[in-house]
């Protein structure tokens, strides 16, 4: 098949390239650059299968394809609040330019939705019924409600225009081709103590977080896409929960050195718990992860040591 991945030089959009090209497809890859390194698929770019195209998603766009991923949008604080009015348009245009060409051309199309459609929520874990606790103007609102309207976006689109739609809800995800700056906690913790620094944990740490390797996640999106019995929204992550202590604290262990954990004060609308109810994945996708938390750091710490 043809399959175009928006956003596809990112973290998760390099390593779906990857899976893609070894399924035998030939992949346009389309991305802007704002989070996406070229490094992340330079490998494929001699590849006659594999297409790079630098683009916006905000400006439409038209291919021929039979399956659209729609991956492109920044996904970390820092990179989403940085230009906020953008993430807005990136989610909520992008979503409309994937799914205008997914009804012209008869595609099946994929949106990469999020966990942060939750917000702080007031149910654990989160299982895909509960409508979440959001802020609608706060600093992460850009993110969370941009994603929100693209999850909206995609329902509209299915039900009124008959387009074939697969939604899932991304949670923590780490592994290589991770941005080193990129201000996830993960990343921020291994490459603090890669470099001797000592390991910023916000609040008291107590708060939670489920992490899930990039090589179950992105098995997720693939048998999402390719079964026919829910359209979504389907959690994919991991249900092992972590306290930010408990995370600092593996890394440590992992990486040795003289890092010291230190705290600070606790973002605005930081959630205080985040664990997916996969309860679907299992009954739909006969899925769920693989990779334990330590083998998975390892194996991120080695691409960091090349990084940093």
């Amino acid at each position: 098949m043809r399959v175009l991945v928006t956003g596809g030089s990112g973290f998760l959009g390099s390593h779906l390239c990857d899976r893609l090209i070894g399924q035998g497809h030939d992949v346009i890859c389309l991305d802007n650059f704002f989070t996406g390194r070229k490094q992340n698929i330079e490998h494929l770019l001699g590849n006659p299968r594999f297409e790079l195209i630098r683009h916006d998603v905000i400006d439409p766009f038209k291919f021929e394809v039979d399956r659209i991923y729609n991956l492109a949008c920044p996904a970390s604080p820092p990179h989403y609040q940085y230009n906020p009015i953008k993430t807005t348009k990136t989610s909520v245009m992008g979503a409309i330019n994937c799914l205008g060409l997914a009804k012209r051309v008869k595609a099946r199309v994929f949106q990469a939705s999020t966990s942060e459609v939750y917000g702080d929520p007031a149910v654990h874990p989160q299982p895909e019924s509960y409508w979440g606790n959001v802020n609608p103007i706060g600093r992460r609102s850009c993110y969370d409600e941009g994603k929100r309207c693209a999850e909206t976006l995609f329902f509209d689109y299915h039900r009124e225009n008959g387009v074939d739609i697969r939604v899932v809800r991304i949670f923590n995800t780490y592994g290589p081709r991770m941005n080193p700056d990129d201000g996830r906690v993960v990343s921020n913790f291994i490459v603090q103590a890669l470099r001797g620094q000592d390991i910023t944990v916000y609040g008291d740490g107590s708060q939670t977080r489920s992490f899930c390797y990039v090589d179950d996640l992105i098995e997720g999106f693939l048998r999402l896409m390719e079964q026919s019995e829910t359209v979504g929204p389907v959690n994919i992550g991991n249900p092992g929960e972590f306290t930010m202590l408990e995370l600092a604290e593996v890394v440590l262990k992992k990486v040795g050195g003289k890092s010291k954990i230190v705290h600070k004060g606790l973002p605005a609308d930081d959630p205080k718990q985040r664990q997916p109810d996969i309860t679907l994945a299992k009954k739909y996708l006969k899925w769920e992860p693989k990779v334990p938390l330590e083998q998975g750091i390892e194996k991120t710490m080695e691409y960091f040591r090349g990084e940093v």
